[in-house]
């Protein structure tokens, strides 16, 4: 069963995926106001001391709004914490989401007991992301409340499964929240990851392409002007397999096409080589890359996404 946090106040069965350097309050807030849980990674706030003000900002605001608009609430936000031994920040960000008791944590790169029972001890909820379904179950096992599946496709750090192998094995055992990441930029692929049996849709590369994302401006373009084969799957840049623009990976001097594979026990989630630093220069997006025409506002980007997600509805008269 969907928990209450995750349908009560959206508009769409979204979850906008937290996007290292580009997601920060405006963005954040921006898709709450939409109608979308709007979401940012701790680590975007620099020094660790911003994470306190950017959560007294978000959750200021959006009671602001609330109060203001209480026929159209905002939606609930999340913050991504990188679980892993590379993020020295963790207990830090971790103790500032008990303190403003962040409805919803993003775990990313390991699952810890810990870090879902301090979610736990203020009524929050876990969403663990998995590549394939051993993760799965080990996350679940470690107390997640909920799973997000990163299939095929999925911008930036993303698995080869194919979203229907992966959302089929995970509903086998597990009935509880399931997003679906993976190439997902149309109100058609909402509605075809719930038809997969996904409550929601995890959506990352479209919020690029909008004005309030922190982007350069050339990173934005690129995703417009791109197509799902200038999408380049490499764990070169992290040490963990993503997909990344091509264009961008050219622009460094690197051929995309012989790209050296990194050392994954080396793994830094900010930089794995001593070459191009992803996500400075090197820019993540996923394959769904092709259907995004403009830079446009998030308003206007949920706007079309949920006229899309309705013509498919009626489509199939559902």
């Amino acid at each position: 069963m969907l928990p209450d946090i995750l349908k009560t106040r959206t508009r769409l069965p979204v979850v906008a995926s937290p996007l290292f350097i580009i997601s920060h309050p405006q963005l954040t807030l921006a898709q709450c106001k939409a109608g979308v849980i709007g979401a940012f990674p701790a680590l975007n706030a620099r020094p660790e001391s911003q994470l306190d003000e950017w959560l007294a900002m978000i959750t200021e605001e959006l009671a602001a709004h609330d109060a203001a608009h209480p026929e159209r609430p905002a939606a609930p936000f999340a913050v991504n914490q990188i679980v892993h031994t590379s993020n020295k920040r963790l207990e830090h960000d971790l103790t500032m989401c008990v303190k403003y008791k962040v409805p919803i944590v993003i775990s990313s790169l390991g699952a810890v007991p810990e870090v879902n029972a301090a979610v736990h001890s203020y009524g929050g909820i876990v969403l663990h992301d998995v590549i394939n379904n051993r993760h799965a179950n080990s996350a679940i096992r470690k107390g997640a409340d909920g799973l997000i599946a990163v299939a095929a496709g999925a911008g930036g750090h993303a698995g080869t499964l194919s979203p229907f192998a992966l959302v089929q094995e995970i509903r086998e055992w597990f009935d509880g929240p399931l997003l679906l990441a993976g190439a997902i930029a149309t109100g058609g692929g909402i509605l075809a990851a719930q038809a997969m049996g996904a409550d929601m849709a995890y959506i990352g590369t479209p919020f690029i392409a909008t004005h309030e994302a922190r982007a350069a401006e050339g990173y934005k373009q690129m995703i417009v002007d791109s197509q799902a084969t200038d999408i380049v799957y490499s764990n070169y840049f992290t040490g963990i397999h993503g997909n990344y623009l091509k264009g961008s990976i050219t622009a460094t001097g690197l051929d995309p096409d012989a790209l050296p594979a990194a050392d994954p026990s080396k793994m830094n989630f900010e930089a794995a080589t001593s070459g191009p630093k992803a996500w400075k220069e090197i820019w993540g997006a996923g394959q769904g890359v092709g259907t995004i025409k403009a830079v446009v506002s998030v308003a206007e980007l949920v706007d079309r996404l949920e006229g899309e997600y309705q013509a498919a509805r009626e489509r199939l008269r559902i």
